[in-house]
Formats: C-alpha cells, structure tokens, sequence
C-alpha cells in the first residue's frame, strides 16, 4: 500500500520536508499513470473504430478511389495508408491505445498535476488554482482537435507535391507517428497561456512586462511551431502558431486586467522586493519636552566629568 503524504498535520504555509514531498509526487504520478493505462486498455478494445476515425479524414483527402489502387494513372495525386511488417498492425495498436489514453485521461493528469501544487499555495491562491485545472483541460482537448482538424488539409497539401509520375504509400506507423506528436504537441502548446497566467497571479510576471516581450515571443512562437510540427511544413507550422499567439495576447490582458485589480487593494502590489515605494513626509507633532539636567546642577551633578567630557574620552 502506498503510504499517503498527507496524514500528517498540514502546514498553513504549505511547507513540507522532502521526503514527504517525493511521497507526494510519486503518488501523484501513480494515480496519472494508471488513468492513461486504464483508458488505454479500453482504446485497445476499439482500436480499428479509432483508427479508421483517425484515418477517415486523410483517406478522404488523399487517398486513392477504391479499385485504382496504386499505379491508376490518377489525375491528382493520392496515397494510400499500408501497414508494413507482420508485427505492424500490434505496433500501430499499441500507438493508438496510448495516443488515445493520453488526450482522452487529460482532466485526470492535469487534476494530479495541480493536487501536487496546491499545497503551495496561499488559500486565497487555491480558488484560482481550480480555475487553471478547469481551463487546462478545454485547452489541451482544443489543441488537440486543432491537429486532427489540420490533418488533411497538411496532408492533401504535402501530396500535391509528388510528381504525376509517382505514387504515395503512407506506412501506418509512421502515420500515427506523426499524428500522436501533433496532438500532443498541439495540445502542450495550448496550454503556455494558461501557464504565464499562473506565473501572473502568483506575483512572478506582470502583464506590462509580457506586452513589452510581445515581439520576442511571436518570434519565439513561430520558431517552436517549425522545430515542433512533424511535418515541418509551412501550413502546419501557421495553423500552430497563429492560434498560441492570439492566446497570448488574450493572456497579456487577463494579467493586466488582473494587475489593475491588485493595484487597486495595495498600491504597492506592483513594486519588486528592491524597489523603494513613496515615502509620507507629512510632519508629525512633537510630543512633550523632556527636561535635561545642567552640568553646573548641584542638586543633579550628572555623570562625573574628566577634562571637560562626560566620560573617560
């Protein structure tokens, strides 16, 4: 049995020593790895309905007419999908099964991931949390349909490539291959705003400073498309980018809005830690004069003078 990290009387301020922390995390791993398992076994049940719903939007773009086949003679180019090898079609099972137990057990591993940030979190911090896991999860599932939904239109552009005296074979390894890493590429990608919107309301950045990056960041947007898409090619790389950087900018004003409210209940929320605020010189009264003995006082000689001074300097 595992041994929970949270028996023990939890610290208001969420501090923890290590092992317990390491007890924590490898719970929270367990628990996310046995969800993407259990709804893998399940994917592996309806493995050929979930291949074909992948395939079908492909085949339906790309692929040759039943009958013609490969070497037809066909107006446009076209492909067709193969499974190569005797042990290819187990491969391509597994790949699905996994592919799907991923995006499909997202609000579960996204729900660990934040259980085991929470504890470091001020209370007032936690309502917020909630907020991230319950946008997390629309944001992945949305990335994730962004690269199913480009599929064929990146694959109908890359066979329009081939010259009309080829033909198109699409091994069905290497064509899931190419598909789990847009969707999960894709739906990683998605959540980057969700993430800089965390960093704002725990005090990290500020949303004027995330405007002043806005060039940097497009540039640093579309060259993680390019490196990140499989396919490398220019329309899929745009349709990537394009949507990350509107969820950018939609960010930006989420922190702004969110430092104009911080700013209106402490007008020093803004300030770094060694930054000096604005001071109030107004004066202030004096309070009651305090009466100070005279050295010439016998009645209060005071300490004992040598050579003029109070002591023995």
């Amino acid at each position: 049995m595992l041994k929970s990290a949270r028996k023990q009387q939890r610290d208001p301020e969420g501090r923890m020593p290590l092992a317990e922390h390491l007890r924590e995390l490898r719970n929270r791993l367990l628990k996310a790895v046995v969800a993407i398992i259990v709804v893998t076994v399940v994917a592996l049940i309806y493995y050929k309905q979930i291949a074909e719903f992948l395939t079908g939007p492909v085949i339906d773009s790309v692929g040759c007419k039943k009958g013609e086949g490969i070497g037809g003679g066909h107006a446009e180019p076209c492909a067709q999908i193969t499974a190569n090898g005797l042990l290819a079609p187990f491969t391509i099972m597994l790949k699905v099964g996994l592919m799907t137990g991923v995006v499909v057990s997202s609000p579960i591993w996204l729900y660990q991931l934040w259980a085991f940030l929470a504890p470091g979190l001020h209370n007032h911090e936690k309502k917020y949390a909630l907020g991230f896991v319950a946008a997390g999860v629309p944001l992945f599932l949305a990335g994730a349909w962004l690269a199913y939904a480009v599929l064929p239109t990146t694959a109908g552009a890359l066979v329009g490539l081939t010259p009309s005296d080829w033909d198109n074979l699409f091994p069905a390894d290497e064509f899931f291959d190419i598909v789990t890493r847009m969707v999960i590429v894709f739906g990683l990608a998605f959540e980057l705003p969700l993430l800089l919107v965390l960093l704002n309301f725990g005090g990290v950045i500020t949303g004027r400073r995330m405007l002043g990056w806005w060039r940097g960041m497009v540039v640093g947007i579309t060259v993680f498309a390019a490196v990140a898409t499989p396919t490398g090619d220019p329309l899929t790389m745009s349709l990537l980018a394009a949507p990350i950087v509107v969820l950018y900018f939609g960010a930006t004003g989420i922190c702004l809005f969110n430092d104009r409210r911080r700013r209106r209940g402490n007008p020093d929320a803004g300030l770094d830690d060694d930054e000096a605020s604005d001071l109030d010189l107004t004066p202030a009264p004096v309070g009651d004069v305090e009466p100070v003995s005279r050295p010439d006082d016998p009645e209060d000689p005071g300490p004992t003078r040598r050579n003029g001074y109070d002591d023995i300097t």
